[in-house]
């Protein structure tokens, strides 16, 4: 490749790609344009969202997209092209790609199905996976209209926004629920992402993006299509879960219901499309339920699932895995029992006896899993539960390990290395009972200070001590 300076096959980093844009370009998509234009950077108020492809496609911008998608590292597109291939292709049609997006004649491919199981049993939620190269517009797209859109979002909303975090939606919903808030309308939206409709979207986002071609690339991405089951299918409704720019669209429609809820005096606590509107009396609540249904159904075009929607005391809510009660008149969190029973089928899954996992492999597996999930519910009192579960796991550890000695020889000698007497290294090694009963009895050699330090699978009481949260 030949640079505007003459030289032959010089590498060049992302950076310098995105620098060697014209300079007629340049003096229109830089960060002074404006101020080159005019002179004056009051002039022109709605400059930025007038011209916010210029914005877009500045060369920092676009350098801070591409980190981000090569940070994530996420899956390929219907295209096939990884993260690390990514460059590459920027390298050789990035002049191309920006004369596209800038005429408008840029085309995304259509996302990629990949299907997750929910909670409920036998259903699935459903992600679009757009290509790389669409990855890295949609991120671009996201970071400039995140600021702009983040000056309207309410107080009340927690759901992938910057700064903000599950922690924050629960410590609103007890500050609430002290204040006497405590009968609640969980709102279920029925397959929300892939309902959102289309043309009303659009209207919200174009009440602030004044670019007629920024909208109109956000609206291609919109009907860009899916590939499944091997075939193309259309989306005339949805927002594809898994790129970047769903989150913030998500939010900008969900943003029409909290301005109602605002406008009408409610205490409400959203994040994303979980939102749950609290009351001081089950009337009261239930007749929010009644007069906000249609608002939803008629005004913003999405669909309630009635059959989820509750009314009930707080104490009743399942919110974000937590659970709720009364305390000497304060609001407190537990873990929600759906919860503790989804991580624990989590753990039987990584101490299967037949997943043939290394035991590094299962150990450094459990300490991931150990530490993400607390560390979600630290704000939780559950000092009870986590020793429960402690003991539990255990045992489960020394099945696996008791399955590992099949052989009594085995046996023998792994006993042995443990210095126990040689009447019980006889007594257990020669154990004819299962494998389960057997485990419990191999807790007088595999104690807790083996397992926990020696052996380095994780202390969940340990754990949840040292981050849990006072409140």
């Amino acid at each position: 490749m030949e640079t505007r300076h003459g030289n032959k096959y010089r590498q060049l980093h992302i950076e310098d790609y995105l620098k060697e844009i014209p300079a007629e370009q340049g003096m229109v998509s830089g960060v002074y344009a404006h101020e080159w234009i005019t002179g004056d950077t009051d002039t022109n108020a709605n400059f930025w969202t007038d011209n916010l492809l210029d914005t877009i496609l500045r060369s920092d911008n676009l350098t801070a997209a591409y980190k981000r998608v090569k940070a994530n590292n996420g899956a390929g597109g219907v295209d096939g092209m990884q993260v690390d291939e990514l460059l590459p292709y920027l390298r050789q049609h990035w002049d191309e790609l920006v004369e596209q997006l800038r005429k408008g004649k840029y085309k995304p491919n259509p996302v990629r199905r990949v299907e997750i199981p929910k909670e409920e049993k036998g259903k699935v939620r459903k992600l679009g996976i757009p290509s790389c190269v669409d990855r890295l517009i949609q991120q671009a797209i996201s970071q400039e209209l995140t600021p702009i859109f983040e000056e309207q979002f309410s107080d009340n909303s927690f759901g992938f926004r910057p700064g903000r975090s599950t922690h924050d939606a629960i410590m609103r919903c007890k500050q609430f629920a002290d204040e006497g808030y405590v009968y609640v309308v969980s709102m279920d939206l029925q397959a929300y992402f892939d309902t959102v409709n289309h043309s009303k979207l659009i209207e919200v986002l174009s009440r602030t993006i004044k670019d007629g071609r920024v909208i109109s690339l956000i609206h291609k991405f919109l009907n860009a299509g899916v590939m499944e089951d091997g075939g193309f299918h259309p989306t005339e409704e949805g927002v594809p879960q898994g790129g970047p720019l769903s989150p913030l669209c998500g939010n900008a429609m969900l943003n029409e219901l909290d301005k109602e809820l605002e406008r009408r005096g409610h205490k409400f606590v959203r994040y994303a499309d979980d939102c749950m509107i609290l009351c001081k009396s089950r009337k009261s609540a239930e007749r929010t339920l009644e007069n906000i249904v249609p608002f939803i159904t008629k005004k913003l075009f999405l669909k309630v699932n009635l059959q989820k929607t509750t009314v009930c005391h707080i104490s009743k809510v399942k919110y974000l895995g937590y659970g709720f009660y009364r305390y000497k008149g304060k609001c407190r969190f537990r873990v929600h029992p759906k919860s503790v029973e989804k991580f624990k089928n989590k753990l039987r899954m990584l101490t299967a006896r037949g997943n043939k996992w290394s035991n590094p492999v299962r150990e450094k597996k459990l300490n991931d899993a150990v530490r993400g999930w607390i560390n979600h519910f630290r704000y939780a009192d559950m000092k009870g539960l986590m020793e429960e579960l402690d003991e539990w796991l255990r045992h489960r550890i020394r099945a696996v390990y008791w399955k590992q000695w099949k052989k009594v020889r085995t046996r023998y000698k792994m006993l042995r290395a443990l210095h126990l007497p040689e009447w019980k290294v006889h007594e257990l090694a020669n154990c004819r009972k299962g494998t389960w009963r057997a485990a419990m009895m191999l807790n007088t050699a595999l104690t807790k200070t083996i397992i926990v330090v020696r052996l380095g699978y994780p202390s969940l009481s340990a754990h949840y001590l040292k981050v849990r949260v006072n409140y």
